[in-house]
């Protein structure tokens, strides 16, 4: 690799006389001095405690060590760049960077074993805004803050400054911060139109809180570091995609309906179902969480953990959901990677040494709020064959269509796997290994593309092997950071780092420390989740305490309406999952990914591209008749009103309950399409 790059490619390397830098299209992107060193390194000890997966983690850094003096070797192929702390001294770090047209890899090939803290600056400018590590909830714009990076329980309320996380803290050591997210990623994504990618499983701290440079911190020294640009955010995203895998598009029966989240057995679905289906509602799946069995805990309505049907919970089912299906509507479950001890499946997973051990070799019991479950082994090949066979058989052979994979963020770090790693450095990578079990199980039985599974948990690599992510267990409320409007930037982040299906629980899940769904709330929720790709309802942790589809008819009613116009854009959604599956773009878009120029978009959280035509801006607050949306240049039609708007400013609309403040662009070729979907009610 000469000194002087080529001029195709985007990164230039250039030798300093005390020390290099290299620039992306002639801006700087690393540098090295004396001065301003590009590495960290020390070792630190820390405390991880966690309970019901939400983990408090304190670092006592011993050492942080500048590597101050670089010595560089050049040649065709790679740069080889030593670190150390003193000039000629003891080498820290051996770095290997190769350069391609579009990106910049750096290997670290050599590290001194006694480290286990790195710091990796970027240069950065203060304009810069930054985005991705996974999904994140709070912010979409990451600058100003540091990131955690770390699977957990997001927590109940997820911001310190008010009463319900406060309770949850005090009483349930749950109440979650602003980074706290079932899916990190120690990816990101910069305005200057290039992705760092960070090779690792570690606990890592991405802190972007300087003018200057963004400081990457790794709990290891990681296998590499990746940086690739692109000349759109679209093409970025694509190449994101890429590199981590792409979703399968989304089955046919999906647009067919809402799938409508029922409990309580054969007699109460069917019961709901001729109602609702009376009323009008197209219904395109009903989602029975407890077809395996129920138990009730103090948090509320828990489900067994044994998975396979539940006859006496839900008599009859096999041939009722042949009946369905005729009907189109599919059933669909749920299973997670756990196994309750009260099961037949665990004595099947514990006599066959399926199951993670303690230190003294036992069982490892996990606590999961009155019950105990033992952890399938997915590092060991056998259990993962065994439980893919479960998959098969159980859910897949008995007739479902879909279920819910939950959880994989609750891996404990003090337990033993078959692999022998430590569960520290597999914590981040459970999510990945219980998605590819389910994708595995489909995949084998032919069944991709028919069978759709969504999950909450992920990590680097969950985008080609999960079929569809949900946005966790929001809490049933308006706030900022975990109620409705936290699906917004949860569906941006991770859309941008390829996982381009995304959608949530209608209405929220979590009811604790007063919080009760109200009808005003599912409807506005509703009302955001016709424009994503999937539509479902939750009935929550305390059903009697939330307000549920089928409250009143008033609700229904808003229901069945919203639930048309899904329908109806069915064309358009199917078209935006079929370009995922092929290109890796999602089907919500952040406004600056068709909008670059518009300095104003890169800082809207709260609104999203539906595709490249609709403009999409929910009422996240509660008692509004009217709503402010920003509306890029161009050319915008009100989607209900059919008035059209110039754009490039803020525009006030009416937005009464079933009227969601939604523009399309007026030289859409899906124009007509929008115009009838707006009709639908009259």
């Amino acid at each position: 690799m000469r000194d002087q790059a080529t001029q195709e490619s985007r990164f230039q390397f250039t030798k300093l006389e005390d020390g290099f830098e290299i620039t992306l299209r002639g801006d700087v992107l690393l540098r090295h001095t004396s001065a301003q060193p590009l590495l960290f390194a020390g070792y630190g000890e820390e405390t991880m405690e966690m309970y019901r997966g939400n983990f408090d983690i304190r670092d006592y850094v011993i050492e942080r060590i500048a590597l101050r003096y670089a010595e560089t070797e050049v040649t065709e192929q790679s740069i080889r760049i030593t670190f150390s702390n003193v000039k000629n001294g003891e080498p820290y770090i051996t770095l290997e960077v190769k350069q391609g047209l579009r990106d910049l890899q750096i290997d670290f090939i050599q590290a001194n074993a006694a480290l286990n803290r790195l710091w990796f600056r970027l240069q950065a400018d203060a304009e810069e805004k930054v985005y991705g590590c996974g999904e994140q909830m709070s912010h979409l714009n990451l600058r100003g803050k540091n990131f955690p990076l770390w699977t957990s329980e997001p927590g109940v309320g997820r911001n310190k400054k008010t009463y319900v996380t406060w309770q949850a803290d005090v009483i349930d050591k749950a109440g979650g911060d602003y980074y706290t997210t079932n899916y990190p990623e120690p990816t990101f994504v910069s305005s200057r139109k290039y992705m760092c990618h960070v090779e690792t499983t570690a606990y890592a701290d991405f802190d972007f809180r300087q003018p200057q440079y963004h400081e990457l911190q790794m709990w290891e020294v990681p296998s590499s570091i990746v940086i690739e640009t692109a000349e759109s955010f679209l093409e970025l995203t694509s190449r994101i995609s890429d590199r981590f895998g792409r979703q399968p598009e989304l089955p046919d029966w999906t647009y067919n309906g809402i799938w409508l989240g029922i409990q309580g057995g054969t007699a109460v679905v069917e019961k709901k179902l001729e109602h609702v289906l009376s009323k009008g509602l197209k219904v395109g799946g009903v989602w029975c969480q407890d077809w395996q069995g129920k138990r009730i805990t103090s948090f509320g309505k828990r489900l067994m953990w044994n998975w396979r049907w539940n006859p006496q919970e839900y008599p009859g089912l096999d041939r009722k959901m042949q009946e369905w299906k005729q009907q189109g509507i599919r059933f669909l479950g749920y299973i997670n990677p756990y196994v309750a001890v009260e099961g037949d499946l665990f004595q099947t997973a514990k006599t066959n040494g399926y199951l993670a051990l303690t230190e003294q070799g036992e069982v490892y019991l996990v606590d999961f709020g009155e019950f105990y479950c033992g952890v399938v082994d997915f590092t060991n090949p056998e259990a993962n064959e065994w439980y893919k066979g479960v998959i098969k058989e159980n859910l897949i052979g008995f007739g479902l269509d879909g279920w819910m994979a939950d959880f994989g963020e609750y891996l404990p770090i003090d337990l033993v796997l078959h692999n022998r790693k430590p569960a520290k450095l597999m914590h981040n990578a459970w999510p990945v290994l219980w998605a590819k079990v389910n994708y595995e199980a489909v995949e084998e039985s032919g069944k991709l593309g028919e069978v759709v599974y969504f999950m909450r948990a992920g990590y680097s690599g969950i985008q080609q092997y999960c079929t569809l992510l949900w946005a966790g267990d929001q809490s049933v409320d308006w706030s900022l950071d975990d109620g409705l409007a936290s699906v917004i930037p949860a569906a941006l982040s991770s859309g941008l780092l390829g996982n381009g299906l995304h959608h949530s629980d209608i209405g929220g899940y979590t009811s604790l420390h007063g919080n009760k769904r109200s009808k005003e709330l599912f409807m506005r929720w509703a009302e955001m989740c016709a424009f994503t790709p999937v539509m479902r309802t939750h009935e929550g942790n305390r059903p009697y305490d939330c307000w549920q589809f089928d409250s009143d008819d008033e609700t229904l009613e808003h229901l069945v309406r919203m639930t048309d116009i899904y329908a109806a854009l069915s064309p358009y959604t199917r078209e935006l999952v079929r370009i995922n599956a092929e290109q890796g773009i999602p089907v919500q878009r952040p406004l600056f990914m068709h909008y670059e120029h518009d300095i104003r978009s890169y800082d809207i959280q709260y609104q999203y591209m539906y595709g490249p035509d609709l403009l999409v801006a929910p009422v996240y607050q509660e008692n509004q008749s009217a709503w402010s949306v920003y509306l890029p240049k161009d050319e915008w039609v009100h989607l209900w009103t059919g008035e059209s708007y110039p754009g490039g400013g803020e525009v006030e609309v009416a937005a009464p309950l079933g009227c969601p403040p939604v523009f399309y662009r007026k030289s859409s070729s899906y124009a007509e399409l929008f115009r009838s979907a707006a009709g639908i009610q009259g």
